[in-house]
């Protein structure tokens, strides 16, 4: 059985383009074209090469290619390197160029440490040109007459590409400005010195060199904003004073307490003492009869000591006043 000739064709058509695709695929020649035209001097075999090493070879010869047209003079050993670490090779060949036009010293090495640190390299040397404004949240602070003064602050700052590595970012830039407003305005005598000079705000925390250790330099901070808040010192004041009054309450309440069970104590002592009475007295009887059964008193002492009684009881009914009764015979 014989196969229609243009069947024939059609089918050797398809086998050359799949074999041309797979053979171009590992044979970037359009891309070593390109190069060359472009006067960079890279081997179809490191292509090839790159392909093996899991490289995409246009990562790699595209910027390149910018670099040497810029005359960067970067070699396609450091790309390699710098794209198998992770990092991203044309960000780091676009700043290369971006610096040497704003004539920033910034070399191949330190341009890649910063981007596999994390950091944009090409937006830092575009904050190196043009500087960037950072606005602060609105910092409340107090004066020492207790008002309460709020105060919002621009931060002009420029990149430091020797700090890029290793040094702070934006959050301890604001944090540190808003250390500054509040040591400032918390030390003024009134909140009106604050109204009326704000600068003296941007002149103290300018002059504590709040930039060290971190990825910008300061260039000026501006207060945008100052509002007078609320009447701090009078508002502690109120709480303390209706602290002390609770503290005052608690102490009278337990002087209270301490008074009701001392008269409590009192009054169960003399409970206490009219019962030992009673009993007492209820033994004297015992005891007299005792006595005059023993003979250690006689009859006539017994009558004598009735009638010292009897007068002592009438004694006691004249001297009271007219109209008065007796509790006990009450």
């Amino acid at each position: 059985m014989t196969l229609d000739p243009m069947i024939s064709i059609l089918i050797i058509a398809v086998l050359a383009i799949i074999i041309l695709s797979v053979f171009l695929s590992f044979f970037p020649i359009m891309l070593w074209i390109s190069a060359l035209a472009s006067g960079v001097r890279v081997g179809i075999i490191t292509l090839v090469a790159m392909r093996l090493r899991r490289v995409v070879p246009s990562r790699i010869v595209n910027p390149l290619i910018k670099a040497t047209k810029a005359g960067l003079g970067l070699t396609i050993n450091q790309l390699e390197s710098h794209f198998l670490a992770g990092g991203n090779v044309d960000r780091v060949v676009n700043a290369l160029i971006a610096a040497q036009r704003a004539n920033i010293a910034l070399v191949f090495e330190r341009a890649a440490a910063i981007d596999l640190a994390g950091r944009d390299v090409l937006l830092a040397v575009q904050m190196s040109v043009n500087p960037r404004v950072i606005e602060t949240p609105i910092v409340a602070a107090v004066a020492k007459d207790g008002i309460e003064v709020k105060v919002k602050a621009r931060v002009t700052v420029r990149a430091n590409i020797e700090r890029l590595v290793g040094g702070a970012g934006e959050e301890t830039i604001i944090a540190r400005v808003g250390e500054g407003i509040v040591t400032t305005v918390g030390s003024s005598n009134s909140h009106k010195d604050v109204l009326e000079n704000p600068d003296m705000i941007s002149r103290t925390v300018l002059g504590k060199g709040l930039d060290a250790g971190t990825a910008f330099e300061i260039l000026s901070i501006d207060i945008a904003d100052v509002d007078v808040g609320k009447n701090i010192g009078a508002h502690l004041q109120t709480e303390q004073a209706e602290a002390d009054k609770r503290i005052a309450q608690a102490k009278a309440e337990e002087r209270r307490a301490m008074a009701v069970a001392q008269e409590q104590e009192m009054k169960a002592r003399v409970v206490e003492m009219r019962a030992l009475v009673v009993e007492s007295e209820s033994q004297v009887p015992l005891a007299m009869a005792d006595a005059l059964k023993s003979g250690k008193l006689g009859v006539m002492d017994y009558m004598n000591l009735k009638n010292i009684e009897a007068d002592t009881q009438m004694r006691s009914s004249i001297s009271k006043p007219e109209g008065s009764v007796d509790k006990e015979d009450h």
